[in-house]
């Protein structure tokens, strides 16, 4: 699902990913721990096509996506790609609903055609009775839970998770965990996960340590 080969990022002088080499198999979870500064939520960007590389290749799905055009890549991103971020990024202005189908009006679809996934998925998510709240109208596990049936809305090939449970209690945490395993039995859906709770680490099908640049 994912080939990375020599994948390498500068920032100025500051070197952070120093050809990295990865490979994850469809329905894989797996699981990057590290410390701060290790270059993991560098490389889950350059994954997620959010930035570029300097150097290296980085095929998703089949496509090499470093050879794609600004345009085509946003379509890619959109089409193939999940993100689940620490911060849930949930557009403040908009219902549970309306940021959950948001991937699916940004790809073209119309509100009615978004709607029955969109609920779908707040089902699935046991977050369905609040969907015409806002974001500051949830709690925090129900906000990031909203904020997983976004990254599924399109269902992608991969989903990316950034410090998912960071900013969630112990027993919500737990919760999110469990869910993904739940979702990758039941959809096949592929995770790389960046985190630093280890419990979630060891949960993983294989859990990788990046160190200075590289894995």
């Amino acid at each position: 699902m994912i080939e990375a080969r020599g994948v390498r990022k500068r920032y100025g002088a500051l070197e952070v990913l120093k050809g990295v080499d990865l490979s994850v198999a469809k329905g894989e979870v797996v699981s990057i721990v590290g410390a701060s500064g290790a270059g993991k939520t560098t490389l889950l960007q350059i994954l997620g096509t959010l930035e570029r590389a300097d150097g290296g290749s980085l095929s998703i799905n089949g496509e090499e996506v470093t050879k794609l055009g600004s345009k085509a890549l946003s379509a890619f991103r959109n089409r193939h790609i999940g993100f689940v971020f620490q911060f849930h990024h949930l557009l403040p202005e908009f219902t549970a609903i309306e940021n959950v189908m948001m991937p699916g009006l940004i790809a073209g679809r119309s509100m009615s055609d978004c709607t029955p996934r969109a609920e779908e998925l707040l089902a699935r998510l046991n977050v369905l009775p609040r969907k015409e709240h806002k974001p500051n109208q949830l709690s925090g596990g129900e906000q990031q839970r909203v904020a997983v049936a976004r990254a599924l809305f399109n269902n992608p090939s991969v989903v990316l998770a950034d410090e998912p449970s960071g900013n969630l209690d112990s027993a919500h945490a737990k919760e999110l965990h469990q869910l993904f395993f739940d979702l990758r039995k039941e959809l096949g859906q592929t995770f790389v996960i960046v985190t630093h709770n280890e419990e979630l680490a060891e949960m993983a099908d294989r859990r990788l340590v990046m160190k200075d640049g590289v894995i």
